[in-house]
């Protein structure tokens, strides 16, 4: 270990997460969620959504803030990518519904068998630097 690293064991990716490019396309931010949620890295995900966007991580329990990091890092820690295939994306200016299917399947990081799938309803909207965020992000749609 260098001296440096000696007096500073911090990771530089814990300075500086990875970003993951946004996009300017938003029939392609269903995909950049992906990118960032198999990065492995929470604040990556962050990235994705608005400062004060919603996750509703469960039917009727929406959150935000750092409710919102925490809830999206424990689908992470279970150590499995993320399939994204948008069904529909509708767009009215700088809005954009996004009908997604997706689905977490394989062996969790703790070796037991993970299967969650869902259809989400979830609503973007076109930033002043022409990028796509989630506002509403509600991975089980109506349920």
């Amino acid at each position: 270990m260098s001296a440096v690293g000696a007096l500073f064991p911090v990771r530089m990716s814990e300075i500086h997460p990875p970003r993951v490019p946004l996009t300017t396309d938003p029939a392609q931010h269903p995909a950049v969620f992906a990118a960032a949620f198999d990065s492995g890295d929470p604040a990556a995900v962050e990235q994705v959504y608005e400062p004060a966007a919603v996750l509703v991580p469960a039917p009727g329990k929406p959150v935000t803030g750092e409710d919102r990091r925490l809830a999206n890092a424990r689908f992470q820690d279970l150590g499995l990518p993320i399939e994204v295939e948008p069904r529909h994306v509708y767009v009215a200016d700088d809005i954009a519904l996004l009908i997604v299917d997706w689905k977490i399947h394989g062996t969790g990081a703790d070796g037991s068998a993970v299967h969650i799938e869902g259809t989400a309803t979830d609503v973007a909207r076109r930033g002043p630097d022409g990028h796509w965020r989630y506002v509403i992000d509600n991975p089980f749609g109506v349920a």
